[in-house]
Order: C-alpha cells, then sequence, then structure tokens
C-alpha cells in the first residue's frame, strides 16, 4: 500500500486512524456540510456528495424497479424470522447493484444510496395508527426478534464491510397519532418505557449492531425525541454501548423551534440536538450550526464528534476504498428483480397470509368451479399490493388476476369493482342499492363462488402528511364507506362467500365473522399478492400465518389514543375479548401437542443455564403444512403489574402428515425476569406456568381454534438478581 497516501486513504490503517485523520482536515464549514442528509462534495480532497436519505422497508424504496415484498406487517405474520433475513439479504443485493449502477452514471441523489431508513421497529400499540402497517406488531419479543433478523440481513456479515447500513426507527416511544406528532409530548412511565417500547431497539443495537438510530419526531416525557438526553446519551450510548450514527425524522429539528417551542431559534435546535446526541439532520437546521459555534451554542469538539461518526458508516461502506477491494461493488445490476427474487417475494406473501375462518369452504377445488366471481374495491388495485415505501415492481399480480392464472381454463372468472373504497351511500338510489352493486349482484348471481375482496388502502392509512385521508390515522376499525353493506348484499344471494381482507391495519369485521364462511387477510402482500391468494383459495398453499397484532372487536375496547400507559393494551394487558386474538391463524390441517418438558423444573436465581423447553408437534391433517409452534411465560407471583403473559419463542416448523417433530426453545433469566416500577430488570423467586401450543393460551384462541395448549409450571428460588436491562 502506498504510505505516502494520507492515512484515511490507506485501506490497511485502523478505521479509526482513517476517520480521525479524514475529519482532522476538515474546516468547519466542511463538517457542517456533512451533518445534514444531502452531504456535500469536498472536491478539494475528492471526496464526492452523499445522499443519506433511502428506504427499504420491504424492498428498495423509491428508486425505480425493485422487488416489492409484503408490507412490514405482512411479513411479520409469517411468524418467520429466517425468512425475513432471507428477505433483508435479497434487499441489500438489490440496493447494491442499483447503487453501482447509480455510481457509474453519476446519479447521487435521494434514494440512491446505502443506508437505508428502515426497519421501523415501533410498537403497533393502537390499531389506529396509519404507520402501524410499516411495523412488525404489537409484541416487543417479536419485534425484537424480526427486527434483528432484518438488521442482520441488510447489512450482512462480511468481517470489513457493511453490504448497506440499517436504521432502527422511530427512537423510541413513537407511534401516533400522526397529525399531532410535531407537538405532541408522549408521556410514558419507567416501566412501560423499559417492558414495551425500548427492548426492540435493545435488540437491534446488541444483537443486530444496527449502524443508525432514527429519533422520532415527539417529545417524550418532555423532551424531543431527537434531543433527548436519557434516551440518546444515558441509555443508547451508556448503557448499551452504541457505535453508530443518530438520524433525525424528517423535519424535526425544526419542529423544536416551531411546534414543540423547546427552543427559539434554528441556531437553538440545531445545537439542542447535536449536544445531546444527533449527528445528522434530515432536513436543513444544521446548516445553522455554523452560527450556533459562533453565538457559543455549541463546541467544534461536539460537531467533530458527530462527523467522526457519519465518516465511520460511509467507510465502512467501503465508499473510500479501492474499487476491487469492497465484494459488493461487482454485484451486477441483473440480480435486481430477477425471477429468483420474485419466487422469494411469492414464497413472503403466502407465508405472510392468515387465515382467520374457514367453515370448510376452503381450499376451493378448482376442478368444480364453472364460473367464479371476483369482486370489491381491491380485488385490481396495484395500489394494495404495494402499502407505502414501496419500490416500482416490474410485474404484479393482482387478485383477480391471481385467480385467472391459477383457475382451469374452460372456468369462467367475473370481475366487478362493486363499490370504490369510501364510497358513501347514493341517495338517489336509496340504501341500498347502491351505484355500482347491480352489476356486482349480478355477477354473483351467475357464478358458483364469490371472492370479495375488500379492506383499506394507502389512501385510507398511513403516514402523517401522505395520501391517507384523516393525517393518516383512522377514526375508526370499520370497513369504510358502504363495503360491509357491498358484502351483505352478495352474501344475500346465497352463494358461498370467500372474504380477502387487504389491508395495513385491524378491521372490525364482526358481521363478517359471523355470517361469512371463509376470511382471509392478506395485508399488503407486494407483488406478487395476487398468486399468493390464490394459492391458499385453491389449496395450492396451505396457509399459517400468524396475527402481529390483536384484532379488537370495537374502538370502545381501546384507551384513548393519545394515552402511551399500556394499560388495557395489546394481547399482553387487554382485558376484553379480541374478535381475534395475537399470535392466532387456522391451518387446512390439525396439529397434536404432547410430551411438554422441561430439562429442569426449578432453578435458582442466580443460576444462568437457561431451561431447555421440548415438545412434540404432529400432523394429524391429511395435509402438509406449517405450524408456527408459540412459547408464552406467566409470572404467577410477581410483585408489581405484569402481562398476562408474554411470548417469549416462536418456531415455524413445516410437517408432512402423519409426521411428528421435536421443538426446543430456550428459557433464559431474561425471558423470566420482569420490569419493576422503577423500570429495573429484576428476576424474582416465584412460580412461572409455561405455556407451548400454534396460539396464545386465552379463552378467545381456544374458542376460535379448537385447540388448548400444553402448560408446565417452573419455580425460580432464591434472592431478587437485577440483571442487565
Amino acid at each position: 500500500m502506498d504510505n505516502d497516501l494520507p492515512i484515511w486513504k490507506q485501506p490497511d490503517r485502523p478505521l479509526e486512524e482513517r476517520v480521525e485523520d479524514l475529519v482532522s482536515r476538515l474546516t468547519l464549514e466542511e463538517k457542517v456540510s456533512q451533518m445534514v442528509y444531502y452531504s456535500s462534495a469536498i472536491s478539494r480532497l475528492g471526496i464526492r456528495e452523499y445522499n443519506w436519505w433511502n428506504e427499504a422497508l420491504h424492498g428498495v424504496a423509491r428508486a425505480g424497479i425493485a422487488t416489492v415484498f409484503p408490507q412490514a406487517i405482512g411479513m411479520a405474520a409469517s411468524f418467520n424470522q429466517d425468512l425475513l433475513h432471507r428477505v433483508a439479504q435479497v434487499i441489500a443485493e438489490e440496493a447494491r447493484a442499483k447503487y453501482n449502477v447509480f455510481v457509474e452514471h453519476e446519479d447521487r441523489g435521494i434514494y440512491k444510496g446505502l443506508t437505508f431508513w428502515s426497519p421501523n421497529i415501533n410498537i403497533f400499540r393502537d390499531p389506529r395508527w396509519g404507520r402501524g402497517q410499516e411495523t412488525y406488531g404489537e409484541d416487543p419479543y417479536l419485534t425484537g426478534r424480526l427486527g434483528v433478523a432484518f438488521i442482520k440481513g441488510l447489512q450482512g456479515d462480511h468481517p470489513r464491510y457493511l453490504k448497506a447500513a440499517a436504521c432502527a426507527k422511530h427512537y423510541a416511544v413513537h407511534s401516533g397519532p400522526e397529525p399531532k406528532r410535531h407537538e405532541f409530548d408522549a408521556v410514558v412511565s419507567e416501566k412501560d418505557l423499559r417492558e414495551t417500547y425500548l427492548p426492540a431497539f435493545r435488540d437491534a443495537v446488541k444483537e443486530g449492531k444496527v449502524e443508525a438510530v432514527m429519533g422520532a419526531y415527539n417529545r417524550v416525557n418532555g423532551h424531543p425525541a431527537c434531543a433527548h438526553p436519557k434516551l440518546l446519551q444515558e441509555i443508547l450510548r451508556e448503557e448499551w454501548g452504541f457505535e453508530g450514527h443518530v438520524v433525525s425524522d424528517c423535519g424535526a429539528i425544526a419542529d423544536f423551534h416551531l411546534h414543540h417551542k423547546v427552543t427559539n431559534t434554528p441556531e437553538e435546535s440545531a445545537a439542542l440536538a447535536v449536544n445531546n446526541g444527533c449527528d445528522l439532520n434530515c432536513g436543513r437546521v444544521f446548516e445553522s450550526l455554523l452560527e450556533a459555534v459562533k453565538q457559543g451554542l455549541i463546541s467544534e469538539e461536539a460537531i467533530d464528534r458527530a462527523v467522526k461518526r457519519l465518516f465511520r458508516t460511509r467507510f465502512k461502506l467501503g465508499m473510500f476504498d479501492p474499487e476491487d477491494m469492497v465484494p459488493f461493488n461487482k454485484i451486477p445490476y441483473e440480480v435486481n428483480d430477477c425471477e429468483e427474487h420474485r419466487q422469494l417475494a411469492l414464497e413472503m406473501a403466502r407465508q405472510s397470509i392468515v387465515l382467520l375462518k374457514n367453515d370448510g369452504l376452503l381450499p376451493l377445488d378448482k376442478d368444480k368451479i364453472k364460473t367464479i366471481a371476483v369482486i370489491g374495491p381491491n380485488a385490481d388495485d396495484k395500489q394494495v399490493l404495494l402499502g407505502n415505501y414501496f419500490g416500482e415492481p416490474s410485474r404484479y399480480v393482482t387478485v383477480v388476476n391471481g385467480i385467472r392464472n391459477a383457475v382451469n381454463k374452460d372456468t369462467k372468472v367475473y370481475y366487478a369493482k362493486g363499490c370504490d373504497l369510501l364510497q358513501v351511500h347514493d341517495s338517489h338510489w336509496g340504501n341500498p342499492p347502491t351505484t355500482g352493486f347491480a352489476e356486482a349482484l349480478a355477477m354473483a348471481e351467475r357464478s358458483d363462488v364469490v371472492v370479495m375482496c375488500l379492506g383499506l388502502s394507502p389512501l385510507l392509512e398511513g403516514e402523517e402528511g401522505s395520501v391517507a385521508a384523516g393525517g393518516g390515522d383512522r377514526a375508526d376499525l370499520n370497513l369504510p364507506g358502504v363495503q360491509e353493506d357491498l358484502l351483505k348484499a352478495i352474501s344475500q344471494i346465497g352463494k358461498p362467500v370467500i372474504l380477502v381482507l387487504l389491508n395495513g391495519s385491524p378491521i372490525t369485521v364482526n358481521w363478517a365473522h359471523e355470517n361469512v364462511p371463509a376470511i382471509i387477510e392478506a395485508w399488503y402482500p407486494g407483488e406478487e399478492g395476487g398468486t399468493a391468494i390464490a394459492d391458499v383459495i385453491f389449496g395450492n398453499y396451505n396457509p399459517a400465518g400468524r396475527l402481529p397484532i390483536t384484532f379488537v372487536k370495537s374502538t370502545d375496547q381501546l384507551p384513548p389514543f393519545e394515552d402511551y400507559s399500556m394499560k388495557n393494551r395489546t394481547y399482553r394487558y387487554m382485558e376484553d375479548e379480541p374478535l381475534y386474538p395475537f399470535g392466532y391463524g387456522l391451518s387446512y390441517t390439525k396439529f397434536a401437542y404432547s410430551d411438554l418438558k422441561l430439562n429442569k423444573r426449578e432453578i435458582a436465581s442466580g443460576d444462568d443455564e437457561p431451561v431447555r423447553v421440548s415438545v412434540k408437534v404432529k400432523n394429524v391433517g391429511e395435509r402438509a403444512g406449517d405450524e408456527v409452534v408459540q412459547l408464552y411465560v406467566k409470572d404467577l407471583e410477581a410483585s408489581v403489574t405484569v402481562p398476562k403473559w408474554e411470548l417469549r419463542g416462536f418456531k415455524r416448523v413445516h410437517i408432512k402428515p402423519g409426521e411428528t417433530v421435536e421443538i426446543e426453545f430456550e428459557l433464559t433469566r431474561r425471558h423470566l425476569s420482569l420490569i419493576d416500577n422503577d423500570g429495573r430488570r429484576l428476576l424474582e423467586p416465584g412460580a412461572f406456568r409455561i405455556y407451548v401450543g400454534g396460539q396464545q393460551p386465552d379463552d378467545r384462541s381456544r374458542q376460535l381454534t379448537g385447540q388448548q395448549v400444553l402448560e408446565a409450571e417452573l419455580t425460580v428460588t432464591g434472592e431478587v438478581v437485577e440483571l442487565e436491562y
């Protein structure tokens, strides 16, 4: 290596030396120019401009053609962290393939870089939240496992280079309401903070080694999340040892003086953010740092610290090394949107589908179907395949086209929209009939079976400032407009009806549950969504997805949206009976559980050795299928209020008819510990109940599935032990 080169250009020198050397060569103006997402070129050093803003929630987004996987909430329903890891690996492959071409053609604009502001690991605590579709659901453990899988897949396992840089967002207490996010103060107890809102972020940092963390828009207990001394410094940096960079949400720093009113000027806002650990501004306020230094609001040393973190990420991405040293520079454009990736999108879409109800109608025998009607506003709509933060698929399959492709060539497929998503009653025609119903009714009358494609769309739920109605959130959880009226009218004809829901958040389909023989939850299923749905309807695929969020019966069961207490929220604390529980989903086959064993029934609180839990699962049906084996823990003698029970393990396994498999879990002291009212993680002596089955141990799941879970007791002896959070 040429030692005449500056240290920062010598790849054989330690990373920290290179970072120190480079930053030492920059003027204050140049340093500040690197702290906004559109970082400027430093021509005298040969450093090109770089745009940090990129998205990869469920595929490379907003940068042209890319494979589009199901929306995050759908991928969570797969309960398959290994498959999600593979999806993230593919996203990183396509990201590098696209980046290589962009750089070759000197396109260094927005959405063209390698720093992806994904995944969203906020807790989906309230089903009205429009951005809940971006998350992995309501459970901290599930969210943590899936978040780590995604991060590791995206960043890769190369010993020197990141394949791409992931970002865990929005740190940390953030889940609506969207229209108030720029001024809202989320008030949260120490217990809820540590028990619910922080665990997935801790996993992302300590286990996933995530490269970046994005702060939230709102305040948390009075402090803006993007300048929160406790969250950003005490917990993230000091307690968890985070070494990456922190980026603000877009426009969040300007909120300090414009909406939160915690500062008076852009200079004060910029200084407050950087002094408290925010390194990169998605926005323009950090341009005021030059003036903030002059005013004595911030030191150049604080700016140096932030700039070093940012350049460290760029070095780890290989941006300052010879091209042939970075193996990812060789990834060809042809891997983007390739057939192998399309097949992975199809497999993830299949695994995301949740069968909510089946009175024996499904699967359909396509040899017995001569005519089929596909009806509804979501039956032939590209947007409901994509959700939000999406790329552009080169080909996509809507539900009606998936069914057309699946049926026999002589089967007649009728299609009618029936109504628009938000269509209201036509006063001219009365209530009903309604405009659009007549054609749909005529087609249903002429068909052997009807597939109703209803639900939501990104036009109805999403981010504040997007096209979504109501500021992004939902006022209620019912089917919008006249969709339920259309469903009732079609059902009255007397033909078998299959309801397919396409949506990013729960819907209160109480009438449908009582009156429709089959209900499928398909989420926003990605580019191959229609194929996956048809595969389930006609039995080419046996569904096994599980709900990652509770479907309530009514908003009357929910606390006020702005209340961030977990009391009566999610399956862990909900007191009322839900419509469909977290962890619930049906199959075309049946599984029998037996021989639940713990290798020890008593452990000392100081014993670090995990408890091994094993169970046998047999497919007692006639079809091969996947089963999602779930382990829950209930603390029977806690000194403080704790969840009813909590998910502490899950495995998705494929089992052939008549086959028995043995599943093993490990229970650690952390799995048995609680968070006390002061936010401490304690392992208390006492009795614990362990549940293992294909569902939660709740009454509603038993009613819906006719299945029981197995249970065993475990005793912890000794003294109370405080564990590392």
